[in-house]
């Protein structure tokens, strides 16, 4: 299916090999084995190597600090990145997606419908997007057909970030730019 088909256009997202959207967990669990992302162990669990992360990346999480989020954000526990290098993060990171395939599932975060948000997961990896068909609450298929995200993750854990040009201390990079929720392209960036 193509980059605009579902939105992912609108997201900044050009020239994509293929997008898989909302394949279920069978699906996903399949991919991930054909693709050499990880290997069923015995009993049928689906075994990756995460890589050198292992866990939350916490040294290299960001928020875009500008007006919203000057007086929102305990700045003393959370590091700040300016909205030109979350742009310049952004447009390198749609650059680099160019040309690959890529897994897309628009999910629920929170069950509780005051507080829901719906949110675009879009994912380098099928086992990513296995794990939040897992973590996220998924839509029926009523709530798919008019689907629209306000927030957008995106993962594309083989790019590496340019700290000198990003405003990051690493190649690893996890951004979110609160302001571009207002936006119709509602630019989100979550990188693992």
């Amino acid at each position: 299916m193509s980059d605009t088909a579902h939105g992912l256009g609108r997201h900044g997202f050009r020239n994509l090999k293929s997008v898989n959207w909302n394949l279920g967990a069978a699906a996903l669990y399949e991919e991930a084995v054909r693709r050499g992302e990880g290997h069923v162990a015995k009993n049928g669990p689906l075994v990756v190597r995460t890589g050198i992360h292992t866990g939350r990346s916490a040294g290299d999480k960001f928020v875009v600090r500008d007006d919203s989020t000057e007086s929102q954000v305990w700045w003393d526990n959370n590091k700040a990145m300016s909205p030109a290098q979350f742009d310049a993060l952004y447009a390198d990171m749609m650059a680099h997606a160019e040309g690959r395939e890529l897994f897309a599932k628009d999910l629920f975060g929170g069950a509780d419908l005051t507080h829901r948000i719906s949110v675009r997961v879009v994912t380098e990896y099928a086992w990513h997007s296995l794990f939040v068909h897992q973590l996220l609450i998924r839509p029926t298929a009523e709530e798919l057909k008019g689907f629209d995200p306000e927030f957008t993750i995106i993962d594309l854990p083989s790019f590496n970030a340019d700290p000198a040009r990003h405003g990051c201390v690493s190649q690893t990079v996890i951004a979110v730019n609160f302001a571009k929720k207002s936006d119709p392209d509602r630019r989100h960036l979550l990188r693992w």
